[in-house]
């Protein structure tokens, strides 16, 4: 259904990553033609055409949505030193540490540039908020990792603002360039926000119990980056004094030996912690269907209907 304007925006993106500093456009089409889902534009192409929006300027949001996307990858591998991304080699580790924070500042800039052509304030105001958002879930993110004390609470707010603050603005910018409703814009931001949220959390049980050619990363490498996230967390509360002084000296001193991963997959099975990420992500995807339960039924509801259940469908 958005096919034909989706090959508009990759038209954008290969346009847009052009540059005369000829390492630029290597670093960033390395991880853009890698395969990712496109999922952001996509969502924020539906959410134009359910919004009923007859212009242009959908195109080269969506194209700075995935941008935007991007350049919190790029630096993302920088902050977790992470060696893979998508199956690959991360950026960082052709092109070192320094050009992947520069490119992703480069693709932020031109991402910007695009929402300023498209000369919409609220859609700018929609975005340039979430950059800002964006960065405070990183940064929060930096204060709990390695801390096994974080709770499910604080763990929720992290991806909140990390990862289902973009889905959120990705769902919303379009209805506000057809000038939709305040209900409306409010439906498709729920819509956007339970979608990310519902998102990540598959995204953190598939790496304790996910296969590593699907996830394009290895299994355990949040174990072994010292992140927390769900599976850890409900595990750390449901374990015994011995588990989490195992959690402890893995994560929280990053002392990680032969074996670890093993354990702490037996810690998480034993405690039901991976299927109750999967669960926990289901009701966030039903509160995402609920969101959109006043718009009227047409071929493009039901496909982002169809899209919450092929994010939760992801962890079998």
């Amino acid at each position: 259904m958005v096919a034909a304007d989706m090959e508009r925006v990759n038209t954008a993106i290969l346009a847009r990553t052009g540059s005369d500093v000829t390492m630029i456009p290597e670093v960033a089409n390395h991880l853009i033609s890698s395969g990712g889902k496109r999922l952001r534009p996509m969502l924020t192409l539906a959410m134009a055409k359910l919004a009923g929006y007859s212009g242009d300027g959908h195109i080269k949001l969506a194209a700075a949505v995935e941008f935007m996307h991007t350049a919190t990858l790029l630096h993302d591998d920088v902050v977790d030193e992470s060696d893979m991304r998508r199956g690959k080699l991360a950026a960082r580790m052709l092109w070192g540490n320094e050009a992947s924070v520069l490119v992703g500042d480069f693709l932020l800039g031109q991402a910007f540039k695009m929402m300023v052509e498209v000369g919409n304030l609220h859609a700018l105001d929609i975005l340039s908020s979430a950059a800002a958002v964006i960065a405070e879930g990183e940064v929060m993110q930096l204060g709990a990792a390695k801390n096994t004390a974080t709770n499910e609470d604080e763990y929720l707010a992290v991806i909140r603002a990390k990862t289902a603050e973009l889905f959120a603005a990705a769902c919303e910018v379009g209805p506000a360039l057809a000038g939709n409703d305040k209900a409306a814009l409010a439906a498709c931001r729920s819509f956007g926000m339970n979608l990310g949220i519902a998102f990540q959390l598959i995204d953190d049980a598939l790496d304790y119990g996910g296969k590593s050619a699907k996830l394009g990363k290895n299994v355990g490498d949040d174990f072994r980056e010292g992140k927390i996230t769900l599976p850890v967390v409900l595990s750390f509360r449901r374990g015994s004094d011995n588990e989490r002084a195992f959690w402890n000296r893995t994560l929280g001193q990053g002392e990680v030996g032969d074996g670890d991963l093993d354990t702490a997959l037996a810690y998480m099975t034993r405690h039901h912690a991976i299927e109750d990420t999967v669960g926990r992500a289901r009701h966030y995807g039903s509160i995402a269907i609920d969101a959109l339960a006043l718009v009227p039924e047409s071929e493009i509801k039901t496909a982002l209907e169809e899209t919450v259940a092929f994010c939760i469908a992801r962890a079998h």
